[in-house]
């Protein structure tokens, strides 16, 4: 066997092909839908919703600049929910004088995996997450969720 005949990590090309076509012959492909959930800093209630929509628009533009795509965003006063496959930054909150009381996400934050099938349901319980909240407070939402999947509550670190 010539040198030229392995790839990066000494393995043989398959029968048949040269390494040339072997390194070549598959790309990466990926379709991992994200519901990622955010809390401000100690549960407080520091983003006002009538600037709610900039951020959401300023956090997609973040996510589209690194090539991800944004399915929906929406969240209440303490909380944000997305479905994507990147995350948010903090920096335009701060800097843009809309949320002046915002001072940092917790340490902590919930993501969750679904299925490309479970896309349009978890889009359509992201956008309606005001109605949701009438009824439901966010620990308790935030509790079902992580019990929906299989995530154990470290009490200690809850709340």
């Amino acid at each position: 066997m010539k040198p030229t005949d392995t790839n990066e990590n000494n393995l043989p090309a398959p029968k048949g092909l040269n390494i040339k076509q072997y390194t070549n012959t598959m790309s990466s492909y990926r379709q991992i839908l994200y519901h990622i959930v955010f809390r401000t800093k100690d549960s407080q209630k520091t983003l006002n919703l009538e600037n709610s929509e900039e951020l959401y628009k300023y956090i997609w533009g973040i996510i589209k600049g690194k090539n991800g795509v944004l399915y929906r965003i929406n969240g209440m006063e303490d909380h944000i929910h997305i479905l994507s496959d990147l995350h948010p930054s903090s920096i335009w909150l701060k800097e843009s004088g809309k949320f002046p009381q915002f001072n940092g996400w917790a340490d902590g934050y919930a993501a969750f995996t679904y299925s490309y099938s479970d896309k349009e349901t978890v889009i359509n319980y992201i956008k309606n997450q005001r109605e949701h909240h009438k009824t439901i407070t966010f620990e308790e939402e935030l509790r079902k969720l992580l019990t929906e999947h299989g995530v154990e509550i470290n009490e200690n670190f809850f709340f």
